[in-house]
């Protein structure tokens, strides 16, 4: 949803994301409770004193996102994080979220002062949060092409935030077109590289600008690298929400955690982006208000290189190019020469247009 003037923006419950605002933070905690209540609460709690602007689970099921038959990803085997023996579908299975969780997360997160986001992996999942009042919905790269899903999240007139990894402008262009024919109509594209974790090299966060030139809506980016380089730089770069994993401890086992930020590794994240925008700051090139002090003090100007007494017809020699900065101007050095001292000019008096 574009706001008039204001570049690409929309609304996730009474925060402004997008142009001129800062980055909204969503930490990702997705299955990283271990299916275990506390644990959620704990991350929840955790986020909110990060800084983070909202938390966000999954809800998925293993019989309605995964035949079965569909091979182990090979990461998954490369790093030990699936059990020996287990499908694909067996490890997706004991790290669903309990849907009876989902009143409580949400009475949690309004209670810790933190938005609830959660993303939604089946039809029914969209209804549920829909039922207990999701600020908005969060689609995952792997469900661009679940057209059901996007229509259904479209008729609930929520905002969308639409991860784009793995998917060519035309997918982005035929899930944008689902659902905004359903209805929907505030949407947030977040550039994204499917790997876990990601290297620097495949993230190209240049794409971000292509996003945002071709569908005209605020641009964020979905992180899978491990640290904060990366977010640091796609804020840099305009990205206006930042979504990363997190967890209690990045030890435990699933497969989330490993590539995950800590607690404390959180904080510093949240503490860099919003230094990176501080410092990113104004297009306007001049001095600021903090160098006004050294602006007048160590910059330079016109000062007598000897004493020079009233009546002298001033050289080039009676003058010198020194600090303090609040004399006359360098630049006139020239009219200077050749001026007549209206009054006796000590050495090192900083030349004014009132002494000649």
């Amino acid at each position: 949803m574009a706001l008039a003037g204001r570049g690409f923006q929309m609304k996730i419950g009474r925060q402004v994301v997008g142009d001129g605002r800062p980055c909204y933070i969503v930490a990702e905690a997705g299955s990283n409770h271990n299916r275990d209540f506390r644990t959620a609460c704990r991350l929840v709690d955790v986020a909110r004193e990060a800084g983070a602007d909202a938390v966000k689970f999954q809800v998925f099921a293993a019989e309605k996102i995964y035949s079965r038959k569909t091979p182990m990803a090979s990461y998954l085997q490369k790093k030990n994080l699936a059990k020996k023996g287990e499908t694909l579908w067996d490890l997706v299975k004991r790290i669903e979220t309990p849907r009876q969780w989902l009143p409580d997360l949400v009475k949690h997160c309004r209670k810790a002062g933190i938005t609830f986001l959660c993303t939604p992996f089946d039809l029914e999942a969209v209804d549920q949060l829909e039922a207990v009042g999701v600020e908005a919905f969060k689609v995952a790269s792997f469900e661009i092409t679940h057209l059901p899903l996007l229509e259904r999240i479209g008729r609930t007139g929520k905002p969308l935030i639409l991860s784009t990894g793995m998917a060519s402008l035309a997918d982005i262009e035929v899930a944008l077109e689902v659902f905004r024919g359903a209805g929907g109509t505030a949407v947030t594209l977040l550039h994204c590289a499917v790997a876990y974790p990601a290297r620097c090299e495949d993230i190209h966060l240049r794409a971000m600008d292509t996003l945002r030139q071709a569908f005209q809506v605020p641009v964020g980016f979905s992180d899978h690298t491990m640290g904060h380089v990366a977010d640091v730089a796609a804020v840099a770069r305009g990205a206006c929400l930042l979504e990363k994993h997190f967890t209690l401890d990045r030890t435990q086992p699933g497969p989330d955690h490993p590539f995950a930020l800590e607690p404390g590794e959180l904080k510093e994240m949240v503490d860099a982006v919003r230094q990176t925008e501080a410092a990113l700051g104004s297009p306007l090139k001049r001095h600021t208000p903090a160098e006004e002090e050294l602006y007048r003090i160590a910059r330079r100007s016109l000062v007598a290189a000897r004493r020079i007494p009233a009546g002298t017809r001033i050289t080039k020699a009676m003058v010198a190019v020194k600090r303090p900065g609040y004399g006359i101007p360098t630049r006139f050095l020239d009219v200077v020469v050749g001026r007549t001292a209206r009054r006796d000019i000590e050495e090192d008096d900083i030349l004014t247009w009132e002494m000649i």
